[in-house]
C-alpha cells in the first residue's frame, strides 16, 4: 500500500519548531497523531483526557479532531514543556491545560468521566491503571502508545510493558486491540 500523505494539524509545525528549540525529546509519531485525530472525531460532543501534554504535539492532533461541542483536559507535571502548549492553545475555551502531578490529579478527580483517554505518560498507564480506566465512559476509548521498543527505554522496560498488557487483558469489561504499528499502540474500548 502506498503511503498516503498525512495532513498535519494547523499548529503542528510551529509546535514542532518550539519543541526542538527546547530540546524536547519525546516527539509524537505522525501515525499515532493521525489515529488520535480520527478517534477523537468519532466523539463530536466528547470529553477527552490527555495524560502527558509535553509540548502539545499530540494535543494538536486531538484538537484538530474536536468539534466546538467537545473539550479536553491535558495534564503534565513539567511547566516548562507545557508552556509551549499553553502558548498555542491557551485561548481555546475547549482546552484546559493543568500542570500538576498526574497521579495526584487522577486521585483528586476520580469521579470525572471521559469519552476518550490518551495516556501518554506514566500516570494512567503504568500507575493508577484501575483508577484511570474507571474514569472512562462505556463506549469510550483508552489509547496508549510506545508499546514497541523505543530507543529511550531503560533496561527492564519491556517487562513493564508486558505486565501492563497482561493486566489489561484481565478486565472483563474491556475490548482490547494491540496494534503493532506506529510506536506500538493499544486501543481499549469499555463495554
Amino acid at each position: 500500500m502506498k503511503n498516503a500523505t498525512i495532513k498535519l494539524p494547523v499548529l503542528y509545525e510551529e509546535i514542532l519548531t518550539e519543541s526542538r528549540k527546547i530540546n524536547f525529546p519525546m516527539l509524537s509519531d505522525l501515525y499515532t497523531g493521525s489515529f488520535l485525530r480520527t478517534l477523537v472525531s468519532s466523539k463530536p460532543t466528547g470529553r477527552f483526557l490527555e495524560l502527558g501534554t509535553g509540548t502539545g504535539l499530540s494535543l494538536a492532533w486531538i484538537v484538530e479532531g474536536m468539534t466546538n461541542r467537545s473539550s479536553i483536559v491535558s495534564i503534565d507535571n513539567d511547566q516548562y514543556c507545557q508552556s509551549v502548549a499553553r502558548h498555542m492553545f491557551g485561548s481555546d475555551p475547549r482546552v484546559s491545560l493543568i500542570c500538576t502531578d498526574g497521579n495526584e490529579w487522577i486521585m483528586e478527580n476520580i469521579e470525572e468521566r471521559f469519552d476518550f483517554i490518551f495516556a501518554d505518560a506514566w500516570p494512567g498507564k503504568y500507575s493508577l491503571l484501575d483508577e484511570t480506566l474507571s474514569m472512562l465512559n462505556p463506549g469510550g476509548f483508552y489509547l496508549i502508545d510506545d508499546m514497541l521498543p523505543q530507543p529511550n527505554w531503560p533496561d527492564g522496560h519491556q517487562e513493564i510493558v508486558d505486565n501492563l498488557i497482561s493486566e489489561l487483558q484481565k478486565y472483563s469489561n474491556l475490548q482490547i486491540t494491540v496494534i503493532n504499528w506506529s510506536t506500538g499502540l493499544i486501543l481499549v474500548s469499555k463495554i
